[in-house]
């Protein structure tokens, strides 16, 4: 839980401390020498219970953290989940979804995934799910009225799959309740082999808590970056002559996922960042018409700063978000990042979104009253590319510094990617954002290390030679514009 005394909490002026992290992985076995399953039990509706037996990481800084002697096996879950009588969720099936999602982890070979949540369960959980997010604005708001002085508001960044490092953050940080919030900022699934697992477990939680929990979308949260990073092909291995309509269903669930959050009045969060303004242009039509036809011209010869109005009235439900045409703001708001040069420029990196500078992040804090600016969107192997950025060793950095506050980047993922390469990993840790009372809008960061061991398991995509989502952007294989 979070304390004043907490060893974590870190003051903007902190030093970041460097704490090595295991080795990768090595290859599972193959599944015909896989351990059956264990003799099954109910699981425990104690979030205490759940984790006691679990090889968790601490969150101190501490170089003995990563050393983890591996502990006794969980014992296992009653298996296959039900969907509850009556249809409601519980915290009691909640929990029992995060044990037996931990569990099957390290138990189940992928391909008996359904033993674990047979489809059915799963056609209810996004169901419930679809019909919640799709119902939420463009930007979700967090107001003054619903928060108090015992109240806390969690930010989260990239996951990408990560599953047991999601289950750590979560006891970590305080399971969400009346008094604490949760804003998860997109990247859920692809390039970790637990993606499934981590969107409809933290879909759970949406569908329990539906007013304390709020999802955001990432770029991977796309068509295009599902089927390259390896989310489609995990989602085929896990359900089989299934897989095809469960990964429908939650590419479905994606395109509703809300672009921003505002907490506060002054907190703006989104995945990439900021966004530009769409230019309309009146045409006159021809003579005897009494409207006039308005059409859209996204001028990339003088872009200016988007407003929440635009962001309001922009079509999120888009498999991917365009990089031309009329509908830009998602694909800005999901794919752009900061820059220490000053103005507003075309992504010619990425291929899609934008870069911005300081003075960028000082208009758009000014004009609406904000003092501070949380996004996501980059790894420690994205800012080793990106000359005068900050790394991402401590999972966070600060960007930039203004006169109405700062920009930060927060990534939740450590020890990332899962699958490298090479032995020289990037080692860094994750760390999510709390924002405490009374005005919510001073982050106070908790760095942690990465959930050791990790269960064995082969990668879904070729991590060796797949395209490079921080550099241009295969932009023919990704959907037509819309």
């Amino acid at each position: 839980m979070l304390s004043d005394s907490d060893p974590t909490s870190v003051s903007l002026n902190s030093s970041p401390l460097d704490c090595p992290l295991p080795p990768p992985p090595v290859e599972v076995e193959p599944p015909e020498t896989q351990k059956p399953a264990l003799p099954l039990r109910p699981p425990s509706s104690s979030d205490e219970d759940f984790f006691s037996s679990a090889s968790i990481a601490s969150s101190s800084s501490s170089e003995d953290t990563h050393q983890n002697t591996p502990a006794p096996a969980q014992l296992p879950p009653q298996i296959p989940l039900s969907w509850p009588e009556g249809g409601a969720l519980s915290r009691e099936w909640v929990n029992g979804l995060m044990h037996c999602f931990e569990w099957a982890s390290r138990a189940v070979p992928p391909q008996e995934f359904p033993s674990v949540l047979p489809v059915d369960v799963f056609d209810r959980l996004i169901l419930s799910g679809h019909k919640i997010l799709h119902k939420e604005r463009n930007c979700v708001t967090i107001s003054k009225d619903e928060l108090n002085s015992d109240s806390r508001v969690v930010v989260v960044g990239d996951l990408h799959g990560q599953l047991h490092d999601v289950l750590f953050l979560l006891k970590d940080a305080g399971y969400p309740g009346d008094d604490r919030f949760f804003v998860f900022n997109g990247d859920y699934v692809d390039r970790g082999a637990w993606g499934l697992e981590t969107f409809l477990l933290l879909l759970a939680w949406k569908v329990l808590l539906p007013d304390r929990i709020f999802l955001l979308r990432g770029n991977h949260e796309s068509k295009y970056c599902t089927s390259v990073y390896g989310f489609e092909k995990e989602v085929l291995v896990k359900y089989g002559d299934k897989g095809k309509h469960v990964y429908r269903k939650c590419l479905g669930c994606f395109e509703g996922l809300p672009l921003a959050s505002v907490i506060a009045g002054c907190v703006y969060t989104a995945h990439g960042g900021l966004f530009r303004s769409i230019v309309t242009t009146p045409v006159k039509r021809s003579k005897g018409k009494k409207n006039r036809k308005v059409t859209l011209n996204p001028d990339q010869t003088c872009l200016t700063l988007g407003s929440f109005e635009e962001l309001s009235k922009a079509r999120r439900t888009v498999l991917d978000p365009p990089w031309e045409g009329q509908n830009l703001i998602p694909g800005d708001v999901l794919w752009s990042d900061p820059s220490m040069s000053p103005g507003l420029s075309p992504n010619k990196e990425r291929g899609i979104g934008l870069l911005w500078g300081p003075d960028c992040t000082e208009e758009f804090m000014k004009k609406f009253g904000l003092k501070l600016i949380i996004r996501s969107h980059e790894g420690p192997d994205a800012r080793e590319k990106r000359a005068g950025m900050g790394g991402m060793d401590e999972g966070y950095t600060i960007d930039h510094v203004v006169n109405s506050g700062r920009l930060i980047t927060i990534f939740s993922a450590p020890d990332y990617p899962q699958f490298q390469p090479t032995d020289d990993r990037y080692r860094n840790k994750g760390a999510y954002i709390v924002l405490e009372p009374p005005e919510f809008d001073t982050p106070v960061f908790h760095s942690f290390d990465a959930v050791t061991p990790r269960p064995a398991v082969n990668p879904y995509y070729d991590y060796v030679d797949v395209i490079d989502s921080d550099e241009e952007l295969d932009l023919a294989s990704m959907q037509p514009a819309t």
